[in-house]
């Protein structure tokens, strides 16, 4: 070939620019011994991924259930490139389905009883999730599933009383659930049997960080076969390998799809981050039939109240730029996405994310990257022993990751102490534009301080903490390596070490653009310890923004509807900021400490429709600020279609506030928005609620100056089991109660094992006669002993 001949080929490849990539496909009707072409496509996703191992190309997985054998694991060496990606993704407008499950084809159903038909299965068949027609069942349960129910689908204090358990053969395999006595999660224990009193041994309870007693009677039982008396409840005996199952009324069994869950995962993406995998992307995949973890929950994640199971359904460890995207996560088990350790830059875009066990998406690093780490309430550091280097010890967490356009409800149907979504131990992760609701607990959760830097913004959340109480919509906790749960104590360590605060919470975090409802709770609830957060532009519909200590909190130009700011036992030098607010109610401080508050709280306007614009001196008397703040009527722009926007001429504007968008919170891509609900709006018409507090009138009891509890504010400030108990003010010392132990800021529970949730039950004085006081200090209780009177 000449010189010419040569520069014309070149130039024709050139023109004619990269060539294709070889697509595969892969149709539940195919064969992994075919070519993997649109005609005769592969049959397996593993037979795809040896084939893309080989020759690069897009997958494409055709309509119907692509059954797993074993989850489908991509490792370093299945990495795409920035130039061409691996994707494996939906056929044109098909529906593909990645299950974990089996079908349970060609059953026999023949009677059993009252309803009840029964069927013999595979003898390796071990489950507890049956679906049918792509709906999960009930797996049988006492009480019976009841949707108005508040807790658990239905609950009830007999669920393991002797009188119940005496109905049960062999209740051995069966499950009993039961809530934290405070409301701050839930506990799991597999039942291993019971005695001849019929008492039943358990086995678990390690779902929670903050353990110790049991909810009395928000619990139930459930794989248990003599509960089996529902329609939609089902049972398997493991030893006969027969499936029972009340079906509801009008299923046809002879046409319906019945499926088991088995793998406990789909899809896992494991590397290092010395060998990453790379540039892989999932996209218009539904993924169904991930097994439940609950009893796989048991790991601690530092001072939090959680513990976690490290997996899910889709699974990211050491992976890099990495996505899934617009596919849908249904009905799982557990969690639906699970990053974990070290990840860089993982995307999960454009999901459906519905009816999980567990938590939507959650980003949690290695407690070994934490410097000084501890993993309980009670646990402490001394000062001394403190390592005092600010950041992480290893870079074995999430990083710059993003959830963005995903709409998750429904989550936690198994488990109550998860989230729409939950970060702990990682940084620069960036929740946008995403529409999260009923959920039981928060439908943000972040953990801890460690290592800041997340951006949450443009989101759509409410109806929340469902099943739950002292949380918020958005919910934070900052208990670092410094943090102690006595405050006086951080104060002085602080005085002593300003800096300790931003050891881990080395970069801020941000809240802004956001619409929030909660009403169980707040709307935005930083609770222990949480630092140096940017709260900004959020719409906040019922239970307002509640900050309990920490430092460095600025919050600036929010709305808060029926609701307002609530203070919460504050640092000494906690830095805190709060202007250019619209609140609805005067602030709702406990445990706070006589005014001036923080460092600034001031031109904030107090919305009281109708009212004439004046000074607000009620918030200056309560932060002993608030020098310019207002009373006002804000002259929202429509609140009965939930635009909150000031008019022209508002004082609001004349305090600094700006007006911030009312039409961008939540998913965007138009399918998902059509299936997103949005938040129910307070009534424009009414005011703002009274404060609801008890008789606060402090009293004498015995030595001591005592007050009933007074409101939901208290009741988290003291780590309270309700709205409940009474305040010990103070006591002299030497006398009687002061020598049993009882101090100041004690909240008396109980006397002589008879609950007190008031000063007129307090018994009265009486000589010869010892009492048992049962009190809450620091979030945990004790009995004190104090001795007769003479």
């Amino acid at each position: 070939m000449n010189a010419r001949a040569a520069t014309c080929l070149l130039l024709l490849v050139a023109w004619a620019g990269p060539v294709a990539a070889q697509p595969y496909y892969v149709a539940p009707t195919g064969d992994d011994a075919n070519p993997g072409t649109l005609a005769r496509p592969f049959a397996s996703l593993p037979r795809a991924q040896a084939a893309v191992r080989q020759k690069s190309g897009p997958v494409y997985l055709r309509g119907g259930t692509h059954y797993l054998a074993q989850p489908l694991v991509f490792t370093a060496a299945d990495s795409g490139s920035p130039a061409a990606p691996v994707v494996f993704q939906a056929y044109a407008d098909e529906q593909p389905v990645i299950s974990g499950g089996v079908r349970l084809a060609s059953l026999a159903w023949r009677p059993f009883r009252d309803g009840i038909l029964q069927a013999s299965v595979p003898a390796d068949l071990a489950t507890e999730e049956i679906f049918v027609n792509g709906v999960r069942q009930i797996l049988a349960r006492y009480p019976n599933f009841d949707a108005a129910a508040q807790y658990f689908d239905g609950f009830s204090a007999d669920a393991i009383a002797p009188e119940r358990a005496a109905r049960w053969a062999d209740p051995t395999g069966g499950y009993f659930h039961a809530m934290h006595p405070a409301l701050w999660g839930d506990f799991t224990w597999r039942i291993t049997g019971k005695d001849a009193q019929n008492k039943v041994a358990l086995e678990g309870g390690w779902q929670n960080n903050r353990g110790g007693a049991v909810h009395q009677k928000i619990r139930f039982v459930e794989n248990i076969f003599e509960e089996l008396d529902a329609p939609g409840e089902w049972f398997l005996d493991a030893k006969t390998h027969t499936l029972y199952f009340h079906p509801p009324v009008g299923l046809d069994l002879a046409t319906a799809t019945i499926e088991a869950t088995r793998l406990r995962s789909l899809v896992e993406f494991r590397g290092t981050a010395e060998k990453p995998v790379r540039f892989i992307t999932l996209r218009g995949l539904t993924f169904r039939h991930a097994a439940r973890t609950v009893m796989d929950t048991r790991e601690p994640l530092l001072r939090t109240d959680w513990a976690i199971y490290r997996g899910g359904a889709i699974f990211f460890e050491g992976a890099e730029d990495c996505a899934l995207e617009d596919s849908f996560i249904d009905q799982v088990g557990g969690n639906a996405v699970f990053v974990n350790h070290y990840n860089r830059r993982i995307a999960v875009r454009g999901c459906q994310i519905a009816k999980a066990g567990a938590s939507g998406v959650s980003f949690v690093g290695d407690p070994a990257a934490a410097r000084s780490p501890l993993f309980n309430y009670s646990q402490v550091q001394s000062l001394d022993a403190l390592d005092r280097t600010p950041g992480p010890r290893t870079n074995n967490f999430p990083a710059d990751c993003l959830v963005e356009d995903c709409l998750i409800y429904l989550t936690g149907r198994v488990e109550k102490q998860t989230a729409g979504v939950n970060i702990d131990l990682a940084q620069d992760i960036t929740v946008r534009h995403c529409s999260i609701y009923d959920v039981p607990r928060a439908g943000i959760n972040i953990g801890d301080g460690c290592w800041g830097g997340h951006v949450v913004e443009f989101c759509d959340v409410f109806d929340t903490v469902k099943e739950t109480g002292d949380h918020g919509s958005f919910n934070s906790w900052g208990r670092d390596r410094y943090w102690r749960p006595k405050i006086a104590e951080v104060n002085d360590w602080v005085r002593q070490v300003p800096d300790l605060p931003r050891l881990d919470a080395v970069k801020p975090v941000t809240l802004r653009n956001n619409r929030w409802r909660c009403d169980h709770g707040w709307d935005i609830d930083l609770d222990d310890g949480s630092s140096f957060y940017v709260i900004t532009n959020n719409l906040c519909l019922h239970g307002g923004i509640k900050n309990r200590e920490g430092y460095g909190r600025l919050v600036e130009n929010n709305i808060m509807i029926g609701s307002g700011y609530h203070p919460h036992a504050w640092f000494a030098a906690s830095g805190d900021v709060f202007r250019r607010n619209i609140v609805s109610l005067e602030y709702r401080p406990a445990r706070m400490t006589p005014p001036p508050w923080g460092q600034e709280m001031d031109r904030n306007l107090w919305h009281q429709p109708g009212a004439t614009t004046a000074p607000t001196t009620r918030l200056q008397q309560q932060s002993g600020r608030d020098e310019h703040s207002l009373v006002a009527d804000a002259l929202f722009v429509d609140p009965s279609t939930g635009d909150y926007r000031v008019k022209p001429g508002s004082p609001a504007l004349a305090l600094g506030f700006v007006n911030f968008p009312m039409d961008q919170f939540g998913v965007r891509p138009p399918k998902l928005k059509a299936l997103a609900r949005t938040p129910v709006l307070p009534n424009p018409q009414s005011a703002a609620p009274a404060a609801i507090a008890r008789d606060t009138t402090v009293r004498r009891w015995r030595d001591a100056s005592v007050r009933n509890i007074a409101d939901a504010g208290e009741m988290s400030a003291y780590g309270l089991p309700g709205v409940t108990g009474v305040l010990v003010l103070d006591l002299p010392a030497g006398s009687p109660l002061a020598s049993a132990g009882l101090q100041k800021g004690d909240v008396i529970l109980a006397v002589n094992d008879t609950k007190i949730a008031e000063v007129s039950q307090l018994p009265a004085p009486a000589s010869g006669n010892s009492l048992r006081v049962g009190v809450s200090r620091n979030q945990k209780e004790l009995t004190l002993t104090v001795s007769p009177r003479p």
